[in-house]
């Protein structure tokens, strides 16, 4: 089964779960909004390639899909969250109306906090290799919370000294660094060698990001630019400008080759990770270049 498929399979297994018409019927369809039509599902495809890189099959593949999926519907939780306005306070996101410009503020965190409980439900009930759910959740949860997931990232948007570094890992960084580690754990391989693969990619695509944000523009992306400046985030471009943001950039992009360990499918992931980078920071790329 092509891996794209199952990502989306074990999103709407996931998604059933919020659907029962005994719930708050709005709630289920802000859920669904937040979740479809996805972006490009890089956390859960990551997931899966680092699994079939490791050597996986049959149920380490359900198990690395019901994982990435999980991670997705937390990066999904953040996003509804960070587009709220009492952060970014975005009106679009993927190129629709943001949650809370579609079902309102309420209803907005209401779904974000739905989706993480549903990102440890669908843990719960979706690996079937019991030896695994405790190690798998642990990890998914501290990419998620603090002091160094996803909580923290939002949370050091709220203080006066940030180091970019340190912001960029929890923010962005954390959930690629999970995705990388829970694909080689659902293998039987070592998660930690992993590790320094999903830190390297989460922050060249935040890099990016940075960039795009600077340069980019809103039909484009399908989501607000100029927030980073507007709201006084810290970005790579505000601290190294746009040609030293591209040069770390380019920086991040061959440490995160480099970062492959030693497996047997170490080729396929190096042409996979060189082209998704390719495709996915084509427009940050272009944009530093010509600006």
């Amino acid at each position: 089964m092509d891996i794209l498929i199952r990502i989306e399979h074990a999103l709407e297994v996931a998604l059933s779960r919020s659907g029962d018409p005994a719930g708050p019927p709005r709630l289920a369809e802000a859920i669904r909004h937040s979740v479809f039509p996805g972006g490009a599902r890089i956390r859960p495809r990551l997931c899966l390639s680092v699994a079939l890189a490791c050597g996986a099959d049959g149920r380490a593949l359900e198990t690395a899909a019901v994982t990435g999926a999980a991670i997705e519907l937390l990066h999904c939780a953040s996003l509804v969250h960070d587009d709220l306005p009492c952060f970014d306070n975005a009106a679009t996101r993927r190129g629709v109306a943001s949650v809370h410009r579609a079902f309102g503020e309420p209803l907005a965190v209401l779904a974000g906090d739905a989706l993480i409980v549903l990102a440890f439900e669908s843990l719960a009930l979706g690996v079937r290799r019991a030896a695994l759910l405790a190690p798998l959740t642990v990890l998914v949860a501290r990419a998620a919370g603090t002091p160094l997931g996803l909580v923290a990232g939002q949370a050091w948007e709220c203080e006066t000294e940030v180091v970019l570094a340190t912001y960029q890992r929890a923010k962005t960084a954390s959930l690629f660094a999970c995705a990388t580690q829970a694909g080689a754990l659902a293998a039987g391989a070592d998660p930690a060698r992993w590790r320094a693969l999903g830190d390297c990619l989460g922050e060249a695509y935040q890099v990016a990001d940075d960039i795009n944000d600077s340069v980019g523009d809103a039909a484009t992306l399908g989501k607000p630019c100029g927030q980073d400046l507007a709201l006084g985030r810290p970005s790579a471009v505000a601290q190294h400008g746009l040609s030293g943001a591209h040069d770390h950039l380019d920086r991040l992009i061959a440490a995160s080759v480099d970062a492959i360990p030693d497996c047997h499918g170490a080729a396929m992931l190096t042409v996979l990770i060189r082209r998704e980078l390719q495709r996915l920071l084509l427009p940050a790329i272009a944009a530093s270049r010509a600006a």
